[in-house]
């Protein structure tokens, strides 16, 4: 008995007490199955990609509002366990200068292992050139209403903004918590984050998850080649996806083909429900419809 609670006080990590999770990924032969992993909470991160304020599609814009109370109570569950929060709504850092979480990235000690490239874009990890990339998304994936879209242009540049970029800060539908949370949109940042504090498992959330999320700087594949463990939360995210283009599928259902391909290939996912409770999110049926 005495070697049995040993060996279960060795098992606690030390960050506090663990985060049960189901990992979910791929086979060769694609079908999905899940294995259990403990999180240590404190050496743990948690990366929002471009929850942006606007978006050049409508759409998406919609998707993002409906997701994001979801996302809220998830980094709050988060937080709460001990887990760093990583603000990263790219190329909107500006109204951030000067603010504590900015400059909590900002102070992070320069990492001595700084891995090379980690400050670029990555489209593609060797593992993916097994596959066969699971959607068309060479027209930017714009799923909108034409006439929508076109009305939606106007307003944009009714506003001052760029229509085809009019992001200019993290959508306001989630908290930032000064004291606590980081603030960034730089990989170099964001791995000197990781590395100062120990963390070594990821988790992200956020939008787009077969563009920015899969390869930003401080995306899933650069996370992935870097060697850090990391999960997408799958429920929590969407995609730059068409209709119109291939494979001619309806857009969740492309979203969903490419998280397929995420998990075989890149990384396995988990659901929101593990940390929050409850169910995981689902959008409506039809974008924009009640």
């Amino acid at each position: 008995m005495l070697i049995m609670g040993a060996l279960l006080m060795i098992a606690q990590p030390v960050g506090g007490e663990a985060v049960e999770l189901r990992l979910q990924s791929r086979g060769p032969d694609g079908k999905a199955g899940d294995r259990p992993s403990a999180w240590d909470p404190k050496k743990t991160a948690v990366i929002v990609c471009d929850m942006w304020d606007l978006h050049h599609c409508l759409n998406a814009v919609r998707r993002e509002t409906e997701m994001a109370p979801r996302a809220e109570a998830f980094l709050k569950a988060a937080r709460a366990r001990g887990m760093l929060i990583i603000h990263a709504p790219s190329d909107c850092m500006k109204p951030y200068e000067g603010t504590p979480g900015r400059k909590r990235a900002q102070a992070a000690p320069r990492a001595t292992d700084l891995p090379d490239g980690i400050g670029e874009w990555c489209s593609k990890i060797p593992p993916e050139e097994k596959g066969v990339y699971p959607i068309d998304q060479s027209d930017g994936g714009e799923d909108d209403d034409p006439a929508e879209h076109a009305a939606w242009a106007v307003e944009l540049k009714g506003k001052g903004l760029n229509p085809r970029a009019p992001w200019t800060r993290q959508t306001d539908l989630l908290t930032i918590d000064q004291e606590k949370d980081a603030i960034t949109d730089s990989g170099v940042e964001v791995w000197n984050l990781l590395q100062a504090r120990g963390i070594e498992q990821v988790l992200l959330l956020g939008v787009h998850v077969n563009m920015c999320v899969a390869g930003r700087p401080f995306g899933l594949r650069q996370m992935v080649k870097n060697g850090k463990t990391v999960a997408l939360v799958r429920d929590l995210t969407d995609s730059m996806y068409n209709p119109g283009c291939w494979p001619h599928v309806p857009h969740q259902q492309g979203t969903a083909l490419f998280i397929a391909h995420l998990e075989r290939y890149v990384c396995p996912t988990i659901t929101s429900d593990q940390i929050l409770g409850g169910k995981p999110f689902t959008f409506k049926p039809v974008t924009g419809k009640d």
